[in-house]
């Protein structure tokens, strides 16, 4: 079993890039942004924290995080490899992450981070916010501050999987085809 992290700012392009690679390496997405938002549809006392959360434009705390990614991890075992999109955002989820699959005989096998510009980065957010009706994209004191939480959090883990000999940039600023076609290289 292959774990791949998706890795780049809020509107870099990780969940096209996730169903391309779905579709062509036969692997099990799981976009954390889409399980929070589950749990936010079906009203749940978790999906009421992540919206008080998510509205601040902040990020879910670790233990959270890392028990909702371990029960999915768990809840397919039948598959033959995970692309993790929007985890880990920390080095304690990365290590976290880490001590799981060991637990498990299994290994991060590759990082592919799509890096934009901030510039771009406000505008996809804009134009997903008006094209899914997404709430969490629409106000700008909210896109800087989720862009301001990714420089701040999430960026140290590139020199954390640099380390490891694990991580790869890919430039997003091309098409969504050029995209996947850097990426389906790392992952072929």
């Amino acid at each position: 079993m292959k774990f791949y992290l998706l890795f780049g700012p809020p509107g870099a392009g990780k969940g096209t890039q996730a169903k391309l690679l779905v579709d062509k390496f036969n692997l099990k997405h799981i976009s954390t942004g889409e399980l929070l938002r589950n749990e936010i549809a079906k009203g749940s006392e978790l999906g009421k924290i992540v919206q008080k959360i998510i509205d601040k434009g902040e990020l879910i705390d670790d233990k959270t995080m890392i028990s909702i990614i371990e029960s999915e991890i768990d809840s397919n075992p039948h598959v033959s490899g995970f692309l993790f999109d929007g985890f880990p955002r920390t080095i304690a989820q990365a290590e976290a992450l880490d001590t799981m699959l060991s637990a498990r005989k299994f290994s991060v096998e590759s990082v592919l981070s799509i890096m934009i510009p901030d510039v771009m980065i406000y505008e996809r957010i804009r134009h997903r916010a008006e094209i899914e009706n997404r709430k969490d994209d629409a106000e700008p004191e909210v896109i800087k501050n989720r862009i301001t939480t990714y420089h701040s959090k999430t960026e140290p883990l590139i020199a954390y999987y640099k380390e490891c000999g694990k991580y790869h940039e890919v430039d997003g600023t091309g098409t969504i085809e050029e995209v996947f076609g850097s990426i389906s290289k790392l992952v072929g």
